[in-house]
């Protein structure tokens, strides 16, 4: 079987955890890591989170210079990364290697280098990379055109001391036609990984759907599925809400 092989940029709490998902699983091969420090520069991936081999070779993110996705080539890039990663592999795109980015938020102009190299390769972009969102973003907007007269509610539940609306949040009010700054509601306790409801509220009745992530693990998960879904697909802007809209048509199952 052959293998696609996968360049992380991240390597920070979420970013740990989806490298053990992918070093987890048998179809992928984690070939190396770039980081924002020199901390754990030159060790490998694997053997700090436990495995017994040699699998995922750390860079800092001031080693990679022209020739690095040359010599490195992967299939598929995935960033956990932040904002300005895309200003270091972007050069990648020129040699054909697949983005998967699951950046929350970027600046302006870094969203618009990101979107470019839709010209250039296949590119999937999702800021909240979980399946379970992305289902939900889609099975709320068919309950909003069954019942278009219902109030809607978004409520979005993070760790203490995660700063701002999240960006799931945002993009469930803008799909669904709703002012952000009365109809999404916040609240910060503890370690909450992440939890999204939309209440649904008619005259005799209340439709609540949820997701909730219990573990980051779900968003390496889904950088899999993306990343397996991506490889061989021509150049192009695609999205996670796209992939299950078109799984639904199509009656496909996800797993």
């Amino acid at each position: 079987m052959q293998q696609i092989s996968i360049g992380l940029f991240g390597f920070g709490k979420t970013g740990r955890t989806v490298a053990t998902e992918l070093l987890n699983d048998p179809e992928l091969s984690l070939d190396w890591v770039v980081r924002n420090t020199h901390t754990d520069a030159h060790k490998f991936a694997s053997r700090l989170l436990g495995f017994e081999d040699d699998r995922g070779a750390i860079y800092a993110v001031d080693e990679v210079d022209d020739g690095f996705f040359v010599r490195n080539k992967v299939d598929i890039i995935i960033d956990f990364s932040h904002s300005r990663g895309v200003r270091t592999y972007a050069r990648a795109a020129d040699a054909g290697t697949g983005i998967v980015s699951a950046i929350s938020k970027y600046e302006a102009e870094d969203m618009d280098m990101l979107m470019a190299l839709g010209e250039k390769t296949a590119l999937l972009y999702s800021p909240n990379i979980t399946l379970g969102v992305n289902f939900l973003l889609i099975a709320s907007q068919i309950l909003q055109s069954i019942a278009p007269h219902a109030d809607i509610e978004v409520v979005e539940e993070h760790f203490r001391d995660k700063k701002g609306v999240s960006g799931t949040a945002k993009t469930l009010a803008r799909v669904l036609g709703l002012d952000e700054a009365q109809r999404v509601n916040s609240i910060r306790v503890g370690g909450i990984v992440g939890r999204h409801e939309i209440i649904f509220g008619l005259p005799n009745q209340t439709i609540r759907l949820v997701h909730e992530s219990i573990n980051r693990a779900a968003f390496g998960q889904g950088a899999i599925f993306a990343a397996k879904w991506l490889s061989g697909r021509p150049s192009g802007a695609y999205s996670m809400e796209y992939i299950i809209s078109d799984m639904f048509r199509q009656h496909i199952p996800v797993y």
